[in-house]
């Protein structure tokens, strides 16, 4: 259901994400699963750390595009960091989605640090049966 235009975003995605960790005026990639569950297609981000409320989804025409921002913890006057590993910032990803999935009845949910995106499959893409209609004999031409 997803729609690859270039087969090689994924390792440069992947050699991005190992080589510098996003910041908010570059965003880095978000680890991602898709899978079909029956009727819906599924998307699983890796967003954790971050609020409901730091998470965007705009979809425009057949583009979904989902973004993140991981905000620094609010720390007293007397604190002193000792190791600071884990990233902060912006984090986006963008999906183009095939033509069968109805992108008007999306629905997000968030758990655990897990945003997951059921898609319907649109009702025009599901299998259906054909009947075939029996004619009623043999028509003549009259000229």
């Amino acid at each position: 259901m997803l729609m690859r235009t270039d087969p090689f975003r994924e390792l440069d995605r992947l050699a991005q994400q190992m080589m510098s960790p996003g910041t908010w005026s570059k965003p880095s990639a978000m680890p991602m699963d898709a899978y079909r569950e029956g009727d819906d297609y599924v998307v699983a981000f890796d967003v954790p750390g971050v609020t409901a409320d730091a998470i965007d989804i705009d979809v425009e025409r057949n583009m979904l595009t989902v973004k993140a921002e991981r905000r620094p913890t609010a720390k007293a006057d007397d604190v002193q960091m000792e190791l600071s590993e884990r990233p902060l910032g912006a984090f986006s990803r963008q999906i183009m989605l095939a033509d069968t999935l109805d992108t008007e009845r999306i629905q997000a949910d968030y758990d655990a640090g897990v945003l997951t995106l059921r898609i319907p499959i649109a009702e025009r893409a599901k299998p259906r049966k054909i009947s075939v209609g029996v004619g009623s004999g043999r028509k003549e031409i009259s000229g």
